[in-house]
């Protein structure tokens, strides 16, 4: 089998070329498409998202002697659908072939390739294109191929073995993320609880999504641009009914709220200690979580000496990351070994299946050929041919039939120099004693 990957990603290529070379579900279906008519492959996947851009071919009628060609018909095909400078692409583009390309689709799926260690976005990423080439191929060919099938599955299997054997996506590695994490580890559950989220940036959309995710029922946004608080609301497209109000209402959202999280650009502090203080004697100090991300700061520093307030810092925050950081790439060591054992397996299983085909095909062509010439030597015997004479010729020629290939393929052997395989042939072909 070969497997061939095409790709650019954050670390090759700019974000303007990211772009160029992104596949819409359109585009998609459009490459498959031409994939399949130009017999580039027998089956291939296309995984685009923000940060790359892979194609996964699998070719199982490829030579050695034509994989250049090959290589390079890929190459075009990726540049011309694209309409790309041929020459620009390659300053970015990565390949990969057979067991480097399988390793690098397992290492892809872990998060190990990630624009942030661990994450875990990107393996749901994977399946969905996955899914996308299994549903063309099963209405255009019947199935995507068995062999690119197995791979894909066994990524999948290898990054749940990765998640569960390894801590690489236990400890939170953003912002917004970390943020979620600390309420988690304060509060038992976030269902019943209100929260407030300050600003309606590109940093609060993430907080709100992660606590979306978590069941939140309570959200209010507060933002000084009422407008924009919305706009945000509808980007969540949530079922979840989500408050918004303007700075103006602050206070009155602090009274209510059990979590607050503020990240806006605003030059001045937005949340005093005196506020705090009044939002802590309306809810008889019942603990409240303030995180604040906002750089110059949202929330004055002495907010966290109110009674039962846990008050946090972007730098707070960032040392946390840090530690984590230090711990997932402690753990993507035991990633890789576990990828390094998966990827083997892989390709163990490939070889037993494609020996298995040649030796069923090497058997049905030994059965056509009985069939043949026992089918001559009867039709001798019905016109009164010697018996003996028939026999004799049918036992001769089979024997030249059925060693003429493992024949030619010991002279292959001679002339490559392969010893180990002669030596293995030679074991099983010598007389065993009694």
């Amino acid at each position: 089998m070969t497997i061939l990957v095409l790709g650019i990603n954050h670390k090759t290529a700019s974000v303007a070329l990211r772009e160029k070379v992104a596949f819409s579900d359109e585009k998609r279906q459009q490459a498959l498409q031409q994939i399949e008519q130009a017999a580039l492959a027998d089956s291939a996947v296309i995984l685009s998202t923000c940060n790359r851009t892979e194609v996964y071919f699998h070719n199982k009628a490829i030579s050695p002697q034509d994989d250049a060609q090959w290589q390079r018909q890929c190459i075009d095909w990726l540049s011309e659908i694209h309409q790309l400078d041929k020459e620009e692409l390659n300053h970015s583009l990565y390949v990969k072939q057979n067991q480097f390309a399988t390793q690098h689709l397992m290492r892809v799926a872990c998060g190990l390739d990630s624009l942030v260690l661990g994450e875990p976005q990107i393996l749901g990423q994977v399946k969905q294109a996955y899914q996308l080439s299994e549903d063309y191929y099963q209405q255009h060919q019947g199935a995507i191929s068995g062999q690119l099938s197995r791979l894909f599955q066994k990524t999948f299997s290898t990054a749940k073995r990765v998640r569960t054997e390894t801590s690489i996506g236990e400890n939170a590695v953003s912002v917004a993320y970390t943020a979620c994490t600390l309420a988690r580890q304060i509060f038992d559950s976030l269902r019943q609880l209100n929260i407030l989220l300050v600003g309606a940036g590109e940093t609060i959309e993430l907080v709100a999504r992660h606590l979306l995710r978590h069941g939140v029922k309570s959200l209010t946004i507060a933002n000084r641009t009422l407008a924009r608080a919305e706009q945000l609301v509808e980007k969540l497209g949530s079922a979840q009914k989500i408050r918004v109000v303007g700075l103006d209402d602050l206070q009155a959202g602090l009274d209510q709220a059990d979590i607050v999280i503020s990240s806006t650009g605003s030059p001045n502090t937005l949340i005093s200690q005196a506020m705090v203080q009044h939002a802590q004697k309306k809810r008889c100090y019942n603990p409240m979580l303030i995180v604040d991300i906002a750089v110059p700061r949202d929330v004055e520093e002495s907010a966290g000496e109110v009674e039962s307030v846990y008050h946090y810092t972007v730098d707070d925050l960032q040392n946390i990351i840090q530690r984590n950081l230090t711990q997932r790439e402690q753990a993507s060591a035991e990633a890789e070994q576990i990828i390094d054992e998966e990827n083997q397996a892989f390709f163990e299983w490939l070889k037993v299946h494609q020996f298995s085909n040649l030796i069923r095909r090497y058997r049905e062509e030994a059965e056509q050929t009985r069939q043949e010439m026992l089918e001559k030597a009867l039709s001798a015997l019905q016109q009164g041919e010697s018996a003996e004479q028939i026999l004799q010729e049918l036992s001769y020629k089979l024997m030249n039939k059925l060693i003429h290939t493992p024949t030619q393929a010991m002279q292959a052997m001679v002339k490559s120099g392969n010893a180990q395989g002669l030596q293995a042939f030679s074991q099983e072909i010598q007389t065993k004693p009694e």
